[in-house]
């Protein structure tokens, strides 16, 4: 995939190896399939195409390969994204994630705030045998850290597996663990569950993620790819209807109420390129 790749693997860090005596690996509690997330849309990390923003602060800008644009709505920002000119002319793909990060209550009403990560910012590591590619973008994968500043203890990362390759990613006890399989097939957990492209997949309790990739992939599929992410949950109510998440249904009417009488700005004809 076009995201950021590395030609030699083998000169990155690379992820410890896991004692099997005092590891476990999280089951598989759930998996989701047919997942709907694979979706352009308040973090949203790109893999393919290039997309053109705005935002009612007078930011904008464009991200492309491997880039990650995160917005802090906080208090209230409104947000565009449309494809670049040259793309609707000429046709093309567009493969991204949009993602919703809440927010615990004490930070619901911050400040808005955009981060513009690009892709060559990642930390980048690799598997004991070289065959996985690791990009963290946020939190702390490995004794490695991404760019993306986080208001809760929240981890993010693109990882691409070669055909065969095994990820044993050591992952906080105290964090909840998702993994999103953008590409691909293999197997998930200790009993070694299948799981393809498309499919979500809800970890139980554990110390450690594991993933691996089929030896054999489809000929269009050069690496298994997958989206792995987790936090600390916030364990706090919550009320979301349309694009405003809160925690109480009155917090929502009044979230509603601000964005019809213009509260949270406009967007304006020119923008401002974010730079970082």
């Amino acid at each position: 995939m076009p995201a950021i790749t590395v030609d030699d693997v083998l000169v990155l860090p690379r992820l410890p190896r896991l004692d099997p005596a005092t590891t476990t690996v999280r089951p598989v509690h759930r998996l989701i399939r047919g997942c709907a997330a694979d979706r352009v849309g308040p973090v949203h990390p790109p893999i393919d195409g290039i997309m053109d923003h705005q935002d009612s602060q007078g930011g904008g800008g464009t991200i492309t390969d491997g880039d990650t644009q995160w917005m802090t709505a906080g208090e209230g920002i409104l947000h565009i994204e449309t494809p670049p000119e040259h793309l609707v002319a000429s046709g093309g793909l567009f493969h991204g994630l949009q993602l919703w990060v809440n927010l615990p209550r004490a930070a619901k009403m911050i400040a808005p705030k955009y981060q513009d990560i690009r892709g060559r910012a990642a930390a980048l590591l690799t598997t004991p045998d070289g065959g996985g590619l690791i990009r963290v973008i946020a939190g702390e994968v490995g004794g490695r850290s991404g760019p993306g500043s986080t208001h809760t203890p929240i981890n993010l990362a693109h990882v691409s597996l070669q055909p065969g390759a095994r990820l044993d990613l050591p992952w906080p006890r105290d964090h909840n663990a998702l993994v999103y399989v953008l590409a691909g097939r293999g197997t998930v957990g200790p009993r070694q569950q299948p799981v393809h492209v498309g499919q979500l997949v809800v970890h139980g309790s554990g110390d450690a993620i594991r993933v691996e990739a089929d030896a054999s992939q489809d000929a269009n599929v050069p690496a298994m790819e997958l989206f792995v992410m987790g936090g600390q949950p916030i364990r706090e109510p919550v009320a979301h209807y349309g694009p405003f998440v809160m925690n109480t249904r009155a917090e929502l009417v009044q979230a509603f109420e601000d964005y019809q009488k213009g509260r949270l700005g406009v967007i304006p004809a020119g923008r401002i390129p974010h730079t970082g």
